[in-house]
């Protein structure tokens, strides 16, 4: 039987992080703007789709990782929700395995912690391109700045912002896309679901351009079209920029970095795009390296 969606425009992901960095919440999102779902599961009532044990419901947290599948922009996404506490590590070490990517999920004011650490320690054992979402960025002491540094500096990643918030805690309205070089406003009275895009706020105005620049000099390493644009001080069109950013990520080079609020609905459908754009489909994945039981070869 021919395949409704072909193995170039399938990804096999998973979300991990520390406990409560808002995992479930994103999934539960993330299966409404899709269409899989039409009313948003919250931990906090029990009524999550992923979080389907008692035990999970009563408690709030993730226990044993949980699959579910759902379409976007023509592709199918294919998602394993993993547990954040330490305890049920082992669960998330058996899920790495099928993976072909990973969302990488950080609270906006815990960044990263020691559940974050060991689940990128993992990824990198299976050699699993990543990609990074700030979380929460509406809680009171949310800072994107600090958690890219942090994400840098504790994991060694090459992180480089393809978003920055506009505003944090309360004040937290939007985004900015980086590559696109536009601010996201969202309609909070259809939860989220459709949003504007205007120009960048004229005080974000250099910060964004200087964030583009990094990210320009960080892919210019890895795709040659980029460095020509670099060198000759040339504009980078978004489908350039694009290219080179899936390049660098599925060679584990540069770690994309988002942004957003998941249980403030913000954020959502700009991190389902990276997701099709950027991280491998089943067929850009090397062939499993195994040993023989008899020959131990």
């Amino acid at each position: 039987m021919q395949r409704k969606f072909p193995l170039e425009k399938t990804r096999n992901i998973g979300i991990a992080a520390h406990i409560d960095a808002g995992k479930t919440t994103l999934t539960e999102r993330i299966l409404y703007y899709t269409g899989k779902v039409h009313r948003m599961g919250e931990v906090h009532e029990g009524s999550t789709v992923m979080d389907w044990m008692e035990q999970e419901k009563e408690r709030g947290i993730t226990i044993t990782s949980a699959a579910t599948t759902c379409s976007w922009k023509d592709h199918r996404i294919n998602i394993i929700d993993t547990p954040g506490h330490v305890d049920f590590t082992a669960e998330v070490e058996r899920s790495l395995r099928v993976l072909d990517g990973v969302i990488a999920l950080f609270c906006g004011v815990g960044g990263v912690e020691p559940q974050s650490e060991t689940v990128w320690r993992q990824a990198s054992r299976y050699h699993i391109p990543r990609l990074a979402f700030v979380n929460k960025m509406d809680r009171v002491g949310s800072d994107f700045r600090r958690v890219v540094r942090m994400i840098r500096d504790r994991l060694g990643a090459n992180a480089f912002p393809v978003q920055l918030p506009i505003g944090s805690g309360e004040h937290f309205a939007g985004i900015v896309d980086l590559v696109a070089m536009k601010a996201i406003y969202y309609d909070m009275e259809n939860l989220g679901t459709t949003y504007t895009e205007r120009e960048i706020p004229a005080e974000m105005f250099e910060e964004c351009r200087d964030a583009r620049e990094q990210l320009l000099g960080a892919l210019a390493d890895y795709d040659e079209e980029i460095l020509h644009h670099v060198v000759h001080g040339s504009a980078v069109h978004e489908e350039n920029l694009h290219a080179a950013l899936r390049k660098a990520v599925n060679e584990i080079a540069v770690v994309p970095v988002f942004c957003g609020a998941a249980f403030k609905n913000k954020g959502v459908q700009r991190l389902l795009d990276g997701i099709v754009r950027y991280l491998p489909n089943p067929m850009d994945i090397p062939a499993v390296t195994g040993l023989n039981p008899f020959t131990h070869k």
